[in-house]
């Protein structure tokens, strides 16, 4: 089925076609006519299916045909994320839905002057998306009038408990509407998710769950190699250097070490940024930006950046330190293979990191191809390296030439 046979607006079609929707995704299929319906919605899809707009196409369709019949009257859809870039990203996927309509979303979020924000809010808007806790204290401030909402969206939600937002939403429902449409979408399930779910949704929500037990998208390969710490470096740049058109995004497991890891790249000449939770927003968007259009081709991020985040083209995402949680190797390597693009997925492996590299493999249930790598393999990696700190190039000179004196010594 086509999405020019959909029951929406013709202004949602065109712009469906501009962004080179012709068909729906499993997902999108299974939730647009559910949704358009009222009912409330459990969906559990992988990352990379096109989850915001199986939301964003029936409820801006909504709004669009309620506004021709009773003008604006203030919010009528909540939309949460657990981060600022990914609730800065979900208004984008809305913003181009919408375009040619009249309905009007705004993303809230801290880390920025908050005085344009709530000028936007108060001039009116349809959909506002927002992290709970911004939400929660905006409602407080009386800025959010939640009397009219009809819908509320939670996004990733699992990433929701996992940074402490349960009490949050919690108290969010206390000042929204009983009689709401609810959907809850996240990429994984487990006792705490489905606690929060049946305390969002009615008893009779529609439950969608695709691809329950393989997690990573099929569009992605992985694989892995064993390499040590003091080693990684080089490995990462032979492989840079080697493939010099493909965007790579690389996680690492603290802000720390993405520094660290920028500052070795760019003693060899590669040119990276990083993206973590110490920088200030406005630089976190500037990053984002550089990378998505290709200004920049190689993203050094934390976890922060894994969840939900859609970057087009990556090639390549390296996970220079294997995550802590086998779930985050799912919502870093989700960051390739998006759509119907390939993906490939190379992780890092040192010894005292075998132990997580078990746990992924439980986790995913799909191949990792193991890519040996020899002591020679190294040593040319090393030796290929140009880094001044540990410049082996001219260590090696050096032994030669003394090679050389001893000899003459000797003579």
């Amino acid at each position: 089925m086509r999405f020019e046979s959909y029951r929406i607006t013709k202004e949602i079609k065109k712009n469906l076609a501009a962004m080179g929707f012709k068909r729906p995704t499993d997902i999108q299929f299974k939730c647009i006519p559910n949704i358009q319906k009222g009912e409330d919605v459990l969906a559990i899809a992988q990352t990379g299916t096109g989850k915001t707009a199986a939301f964003a196409i029936p409820i801006i369709d909504q709004i669009q045909f309620n506004r021709k019949k009773d003008g604006h009257s203030g919010i009528k859809t909540i939309v949460l994320a657990p981060t600022r870039e990914l609730a800065v990203q979900i208004a984008e996927v809305f913003h181009q839905i919408s375009r040619y309509t009249k309905v009007k979303t705004l993303a809230i979020h801290g880390g920025v002057e908050h005085d344009p924000q709530i000028d936007t809010l108060l001039a009116g808007v349809d959909i506002l998306v927002s992290t709970p806790g911004r939400l929660f204290d905006l409602i407080h401030q009386g800025y959010v009038e939640t009397d009219t909402i009809k819908t509320l969206i939670v996004d990733e939600a699992d990433q929701m408990l996992k940074l402490g937002f349960y009490k949050d939403i919690q108290d969010l429902l206390r000042h929204l509407p009983k009689n709401r449409q609810t959907l809850f979408f996240s990429a994984t399930i487990d006792k705490e998710i489905k606690k929060l779910a049946y305390s969002l949704v009615n008893s009779k929500a529609i439950r969608i769950q695709l691809s329950p037990k393989n997690p990573v998208s099929k569009n992605v390969t992985h694989a892995i190699t064993f390499v040590e710490p003091d080693h990684k470096r080089f490995v990462l740049e032979r492989i840079i250097k080697e493939n010099d058109t493909l965007k790579f995004l690389i996680f690492v497991r603290t802000r720390v070490r993405a520094e660290r890891v920028k500052a070795a790249m760019e003693r060899v000449a590669i040119q990276s940024d990083t993206i973590h939770g110490e920088k200030e927003q406005e630089d976190r968007f500037a990053v984002l930006k550089a990378f998505k259009s290709g200004e920049n081709r190689i993203l050094i991020a934390t976890d922060v950046s894994a969840r939900g985040i859609d970057v087009p083209n990556v090639d390549y995402v390296i996970n220079y330190d294997l995550p802590d949680k086998p779930e985050n190797y799912v919502h870093r390597v989700g960051r390739t293979g998006r759509g119907n693009q390939k993906g490939e997925a190379l992780s890092f492996c040192a010894e005292h990191e075998k132990p997580l590299l078990e746990g992924i493999k439980e986790y995913i249930h799909v191949p990792i191809e193991i890519i040996e790598l020899s002591k020679s393999d190294i040593d040319q990696s090393i030796f290929f390296s140009d880094d001044g700190t540990d410049n082996w190039k001219s260590l090696i000179a050096k032994n030669k030439e003394d090679f050389k004196k001893k000899r003459k010594k000797k003579k």
